[in-house]
């Protein structure tokens, strides 16, 4: 009401008129219906700032091979560029959410108490036509096309459920990001940038932990959980309006929101500025191809006359004992071992033709390029870093 009273000081001859027959969700809800569409335009905009700088680490990396990882066990190689589509592919997914969202939203317009518009039939003598004009006024000078069929004194609950399901699903693919990262840069793989005058431990001082990656998660976890409002309160909306969600909505949203600017920003820094490590890279793919390559290696014996099931035998014993050696920090001598065994009939230097690393990355390459080809990013305003 002091709004009310403080526009009719300034407007005296409307002082009598305003905000007759409205309530304040009139002023309230219209303005968050304005301000919801136009806060996942811009994530939106973050989003597609994000993929674009990971579809150019794609591109640039989509040819160097690595270690597959299943249940975080070395597995069939893959390339970093090919892994990196993983991301992507759940960015878009993410795109996909904030459109529906946004599709779904739609002015409330001038319902009245309970949403029957009783207020306006009396002010219109009974015209409702005037009345279905007048929404639809309201709703194109604030650039909606659609209001809601029906509606208590408020717009659905169910709409804020979706917009933070939506940011919800943003980071759990960032959550996931930043957890891949920050296992990676453990191996020595990559790392997200570190600056030259970043102090990565006050106690330790030759660490480079990877905050930026752990913020990100610490911000997603956050942003997951608030979610969790939207739903309870749409689910407890009493008949035509209950109060016990403003204080809530106040909190969950905007923060909701905020979070999520700040993960997307983050993530969009460390996009750019990955730094693969291809020397130690290699080493560790080298460490672990002879024994993602032995399939490879029984198929070619077999071929050479050898028997399946002695070949597995020798195959297995080796490997065991290869294990074994490196547990105690040797290199992997699984190759050496099986050329010097008279019972397996590959050479060496046919050994070593098997692990070509670029033998076992399937089509990698192939599927990378035709992600990218089949997802060109549109344009998007640049994001500041934050670093919080």
């Amino acid at each position: 009401m002091a709004h009310v009273y403080a526009y009719g000081l300034v407007c005296p001859k409307a002082a009598g008129v305003i905000h007759l027959g409205a309530t304040s969700c009139y002023v309230t809800d219209n303005a968050d219906l304005v301000i919801l569409r136009d806060a996942l335009t811009s994530i939106r905009n973050s989003v597609y700032a994000v993929l674009s700088s990971l579809s150019a680490f794609a591109e640039r990396t989509k040819s160097i091979p690595t270690v597959g990882y299943t249940h975080f066990q070395s597995a069939q190689p893959v390339t970093i560029g090919r892994r990196a589509c993983l991301w992507l592919q759940e960015l878009w997914l993410d795109v996909d959410e904030l459109n529906d969202a946004l599709s779904a939203i739609r002015f409330l317009g001038c319902r009245g108490a309970t949403g029957t518009e009783a207020s306006f039939v009396s002010l219109f003598n009974g015209d409702t036509e005037k009345i279905d004009e007048l929404n639809r006024r309201i709703a194109a000078d604030f650039g909606f096309e659609r209001i809601y069929d029906v509606s208590g004194q408020t717009y659905p609950r169910k709409l804020d459920s979706r917009v933070l399901n939506a940011l919800s699903s943003i980071a759990q693919t960032a959550y996931r990001f930043g957890d891949d990262i920050r296992l990676l840069q453990h191996d020595g793989i990559l790392s997200e940038p570190f600056e030259s005058k970043q102090i990565g431990s006050s106690a330790m001082a030759y660490k480079q932990n990877p905050m930026r990656s752990e913020r990100i998660c610490s911000l997603s976890r956050f942003v997951i959980t608030t979610a969790l409002n939207a739903p309870l309160t749409a689910s407890t909306q009493w008949l035509e309006r209950t109060l016990d969600d403003s204080a809530n909505r106040r909190i969950a949203l905007p923060e909701s929101f905020l979070a999520t600017d700040a993960v997307l920003r983050i993530m969009a820094n460390v996009a750019r500025g990955l730094v693969v490590h291809e020397q130690a890279n290699a080493r560790i793919l080298g460490d672990a191809l002879p024994f993602l390559a032995t399939e490879n290696l029984l198929m070619a014996a077999v071929k050479k006359g050898g028997d399946r099931q002695q070949l597995h035998e020798i195959i297995r014993k080796h490997s065991l004992a290869a294990k074994e050696r490196m547990s105690q920090g040797e290199p992997n001598d699984l190759a050496n071992r099986l050329a010097e065994d008279a019972g397996f009939p590959l050479s060496l230097e046919e050994i070593r033709l098997e692990l070509d690393p670029n033998k076992h990355i399937g089509r990698s390459i192939e599927q990378t390029d035709r992600f990218l080809r089949s997802h060109p990013v549109p344009p998007s305003e640049a994001l500041s870093d934050i670093l919080v």
